[in-house]
């Protein structure tokens, strides 16, 4: 049976006025906190491959612009750890730690309106083939920086909400 029944259907279906009704608005919505940054936002430009992926998933979400409001940049630090071992002492899965600062500026003033710190972790297998094991390693990457990307942006929205007020 599934998950979802009606039940559940109706109970979110009612939830929509109530979440209206307390004023609550989408963040990137025309009255949204955050929609100040959309099309203003320049990512300085990459330096590596971690950089390029981290900083292509914030101009999905940022939108690409040329020119604009403000600036961030970023930078990034990863580690690969061996997490798991064969009984002959093979490596045999990895944990990608990554940590990414980044600072948002004023493109006027080049006052920093706001910076931090996000930290997350992925893994993958390196059991199979080696070329499976470099594509598991280039996936694990890659969803690193999508989970940092979630990280700054949560950071970027709540500056946002806070300074828009």
């Amino acid at each position: 049976m599934s998950s979802f029944s009606r039940r559940s259907f109706l109970v979110l279906a009612a939830a929509g006025p109530l979440l209206a009704g307390c004023g609550f608005t989408p963040t990137y919505g025309t009255d949204g906190k955050a929609s100040g940054l959309l099309g203003q936002v320049i990512v300085d430009e990459p330096n590596d491959n971690n950089t390029y992926l981290l900083g292509r998933e914030l101009e999905d979400r940022l939108g690409r612009v040329s020119s604009g409001n403000y600036g961030l940049s970023i930078a990034v630090v990863t580690e690969e750890r061996s997490t798991g071992k064969t009984i002959s002492g093979v490596t045999s899965r990895y944990d990608v730690v990554g940590d990414a600062t980044f600072a948002l500026r004023d493109l006027s003033s080049g006052q920093v309106l706001t910076s931090g710190k996000a930290r997350n972790y992925t893994g993958y297998s390196a059991t199979g083939t080696s070329a499976a094991t470099l594509a598991a390693q280039d996936d694990a990457y890659e969803r690193l920086m999508v989970i940092l990307t979630d990280q700054i942006m949560a950071s970027l929205w709540a500056w946002s909400a806070k300074s828009a007020t």
